[in-house]
């Protein structure tokens, strides 16, 4: 099957499938930056036990294959009386995936701010919640811009998990699995799948630079 007929045939399944990609991205990205700052400040907190679990979720949820999680909240789930469409399951783990290497960059982000910032806050009075909320919280975020928009493509390219799952519409992965399994479309099916991650990547890429060089603090 060449270019031109593949497209003629299945160019509005690529199109589904770059939306239902985008769409979820998008949503795990919301819940992934905000689960990220969360297991961070348990991580930096005053209170021991916090501390340990912030760090066990980074320590599992970073090592654990993305289709091993899936296949978890998938089909594991449903024993504990827990049951999740097809959509939110793969949801949910791109989420508990990408919010572990959030916390990362968070950290990293966190050990940008010099010592005497926080001391000068202390003396001021401020108890931690608000030093994390006024200082610590936005200075790492405007610190890392960029690792952050790595973590979104890198979550939005784990999307492709929904291939694994009877995910409708597909998103593009998927995509590439139902025409194959119809017609002989060969590396081309492939390539265009690529092309369209590639070129949402390189929007994403684009636009995290622009906002980097708009709030990128000057050390």
């Amino acid at each position: 099957m060449g270019l031109s007929e593949l497209i003629a045939s299945y160019g509005d399944k690529y199109l589904q499938g770059l939306l239902a990609t985008w769409s979820m991205t998008a949503v795990s990205f919301i819940f992934v930056m905000a689960l990220a700052v969360l297991v961070t400040v348990a991580r930096v907190s005053p209170y021991r036990p916090l501390r340990l679990v912030g760090d066990l979720y980074v320590q599992v949820f970073r090592n654990i294959p993305g289709v091993a999680l899936l296949i978890i909240v998938a089909y594991a789930l449903p024993e504990l009386r827990i049951v999740l469409d097809w959509r939110t399951c793969v949801i949910v783990t791109t989420i508990l995936l990408g919010s572990a290497f959030g916390s990362e960059n968070f950290m990293s982000g966190i050990n940008t701010i010099g010592v005497g910032q926080i001391e000068a806050a202390r003396s001021l009075g401020l108890s931690f919640t608000q030093i994390i909320r006024r200082i610590v919280i936005p200075q790492a975020l405007r610190t890392t811009v960029l690792p952050m928009t790595n973590l979104l493509i890198a979550v939005m390219l784990t999307t492709a998990l929904g291939s694994q799952v009877p995910l409708n519409p597909q998103e593009l992965t998927g995509v590439v699995s139902y025409i194959n399994t119809r017609e002989t479309g060969g590396i081309l099916t492939f390539l265009i799948s690529a092309l369209c991650y590639a070129a949402s990547a390189f929007v994403i890429s684009f636009v995290g630079n622009r906002v980097d060089r708009r709030v990128r603090i000057i050390r």
